[in-house]
């Protein structure tokens, strides 16, 4: 076997990595507490080796569930523009954002360590997080779409608002109504005829 197919993961290999993540990115977003790495595995079918194998340290899985929810943020901006009017791609981002949050509630004790340590950077998470809004943002302004005084620092801060007064599983319904609230607030006025 070649040095290449040692480092390149079988297909079976990178599948049963991304549902393991699909799982664990589901169990912490249900979770009140940090759940156990044997909990993780039972859920995913699987045995507790076989996820250390993936994931060897409860923050590598961190890590990994962490960096796949800001690509997907950060992707989804633009891939939400080519499919729908920039106000429904922000609605729809905003969703987005929510099960960040929720995921992370989930795993904020090891994350919050990770951060302090320097093993994920906050500041660099924050720029490519505001650059997404950013992107849908321009998009609304040139389509007179969305409001054009409006930062993506003012939306991030009414998102993360929103979600501490109506945390997500639990208060889904709130909070879809305070995010078609916001946006509400998003559009521009009518122009008087």
């Amino acid at each position: 076997m070649s040095e290449a197919e040692m480092r390149t993961p079988r297909a079976d290999a990178a599948r049963n990595r991304d549902q393991l993540l699909a799982v664990a990115t589901r169990v912490f977003a249900s979770a009140d507490t940090e759940p156990s790495m044997r909990a993780i595995a039972r859920e995913a079918g699987v045995g507790i080796a076989t996820l250390y194998r993936h994931f060897p340290t409860r923050e590598s899985l961190v890590d990994a569930i962490y960096r796949h929810q800001v690509v997907r943020l950060t992707t989804g901006a633009h891939e939400l523009l080519g499919e729908m009017p920039p106000a429904a791609a922000m609605r729809r981002w905003m969703d987005l954002f929510g099960d960040w949050i929720a995921t992370k509630n989930g795993m904020l004790d090891t994350l919050l360590v990770m951060i302090e340590s320097g093993e994920i950077a906050h500041a660099q998470t924050r720029t490519e997080l505001l650059t997404a809004i950013t992107t849908i943002l321009d998009a609304g302004r040139a389509a007179d779409d969305l409001r054009t005084d409006i930062t993506a620092e003012d939306i991030a801060a009414s998102l993360i608002g929103i979600f501490t007064v109506a945390p997500r599983p639990e208060h889904e319904a709130k909070a879809s109504r305070l995010l078609n609230l916001l946006m509400d607030g998003l559009r521009p006025a009518a122009r008087p005829t």
